[in-house]
C-alpha cells in the first residue's frame, strides 16, 4: 500500500440534525368544530453513524471530507402525524477504527466488526405535540414542545491497523526493507532514521498460494509510550497485530537491552501486548560468520529467533516458516506430524 494513500488519522466536524417541533392543532371536521387537540410529533434529527467495513483499509476517503450534516426532522402535523425522521448520515470506516471526543480525547467506541453501527453524534429528540397535554383539567392544550436542536462539534477517527505480523524495532532497523523484499509493498528506505513516518502494508506471498500480511510500524524510540517522538500516534497499531517481530541490528551495542526497551515500551503503553506471541530477527547478519552467530545467540533472550539479511536475501525462507508455523499451529503441526 502506497504510504501517501495511507490516512490514520482524521478530524472531522459532524453535525446532526435538528428534531421537528411538535403540532398545536385540534381536530376539525364538518360535524366536529370543537375537536379535541390531536397535534402529532415531530420527527427526530438525523444521526451521524460510523459502519464498519472490512473492504477498508485507510481513512484517506475523509481526509478532504472534514464537514458530515444528517438532515433535520419534520414538524408533526394535525390528525397526530408524526413528523418524519431526519436522513441519518452513515460514514464507512475500516475495522479497528477508534472514535474520540475531538476537545476530550475521550475514547467514544471502537469498530471492529463488518456491518456494525455505531452513533457518533445523536440527532436531536423530536418535540411533542400538544395531544400529548391534554388532561381531564386542561382539555385544549394550546401548546406543543419544540424539537431538540442537533448537536455540532469536533470528532477524531483513529485507525488500528490490522495484520497478522507487525514488525517492532527502532528507527532504521531495516523494517522497511524487510517488508519490501517480501512483498509488493514499496516503503520509503533510507540510511537513517525516521525514514518510515506512517504505517505501511505488505501481503506476504507463502508455499500453496497461502500468504499473510505483515504490518511496518514506524519506528519506537525510548519514551513512545509516554508520547515522545511520534510514539503514541503508531504504538496503537500493534494492538491489532496478531503476532509481533522484533527486529534488531546484528550491529547494536546490546541486542538484549534494546528488545527490553521495546519490550518496556509496550508494556508501559498497553499491558496486554505481552501477551502476543513475540518473534526475534536479527536483521543484517550478512556480516556475521557462524562464530559471532553463535556468541550472539547466547546472550539473546529466549524466545524464537533467527539471523537474516533482507539485502543478501538470507534467512527470509526459514523467517516465513516460522511466521506461518506461529500464525496456523494447527496447519503445521499437522503438515510435519512424525
Amino acid at each position: 500500500m502506497a504510504s501517501d494513500n495511507f490516512v490514520d488519522y482524521v478530524k472531522i466536524h459532524c453535525t446532526s440534525g435538528n428534531g421537528g417541533g411538535g403540532s398545536t392543532h385540534f381536530r376539525r371536521e364538518k360535524y366536529i368544530p370543537k375537536g379535541g387537540p390531536d397535534g402529532g410529533d415531530g420527527g427526530r434529527g438525523g444521526h451521524v453513524i460510523l459502519r464498519g467495513n472490512k473492504q477498508l483499509w485507510t481513512l484517506l476517503h475523509l481526509k478532504f471530507k472534514k464537514h458530515i450534516k444528517a438532515g433535520h426532522g419534520a414538524h408533526g402535523a394535525g390528525n397526530l402525524k408524526t413528523g418524519s425522521q431526519g436522513e441519518d448520515v452513515y460514514i464507512d470506516v475500516p475495522l479497528g477504527t477508534l472514535a474520540k471526543d475531538g476537545e476530550t480525547g475521550e475514547v467514544l467506541f471502537e469498530i471492529t466488526e463488518e456491518g456494525e453501527e455505531r452513533i457518533i453524534q445523536r440527532g436531536g429528540r423530536g418535540g411533542m405535540g400538544n395531544n400529548n397535554f391534554k388532561s381531564p383539567t386542561n382539555q385544549t392544550p394550546r401548546y406543543a414542545q419544540p424539537g431538540e436542536e442537533g448537536i455540532e462539534n469536533w470528532k477524531i477517527l483513529e485507525l488500528k491497523i490490522l495484520a497478522d505480523v507487525g514488525l517492532v524495532g527502532f528507527p532504521n532497523a531495516g523494517k522497511s526493507t524487510l517488508l519490501s523484499v517480501l512483498s509488493a509493498a514499496q516503503p520509503e528506505i533510507g540510511d537513517y532514521p525516521f525514514t518510515t513516518v506512517r504505517p505501511n502494508l505488505g501481503i506476504v506471498s507463502y508455499r500453496d498460494y497461502r500468504s499473510f500480511i505483515m504490518a511496518d510500524i514506524p519506528g519506537i524510540i525510548e519514551g513512545a509510550h509516554a508520547g515522545k517522538g511520534l510514539g503514541l500516534r503508531f504504538l496503537r497499531h500493534i494492538e491489532r497485530n496478531s503476532m509481533l517481530l522484533f527486529m534488531i541490528a546484528a550491529d547494536s551495542d546490546d541486542i538484549q537491552k534494546e528488545y527490553n526497551i521495546l519490550l518496556n515500551e509496550l508494556k508501559q503503553y498497553n499491558p496486554e501486548l505481552l501477551h502476543k506471541e513475540r518473534m526475534l530477527a536479527i536483521t543484517k547478519s550478512d556480516m556475521l560468520d557462524d562464530e559471532l552467530k553463535a556468541a550472539i545467540t547466547k546472550e539473546l533472550p529466549t524466545l524464537p529467533h533467527l539471523f537474516i539479511s533482507s539485502v543478501a536475501q538470507q534467512g527470509l525462507v526459514e523467517l516465513k516458516d516460522l511466521i506461518w508455523k506461529h500464525l496456523n499451529h494447527d496447519w503445521f503441526f499437522t503438515l510435519h506430524r512424525p
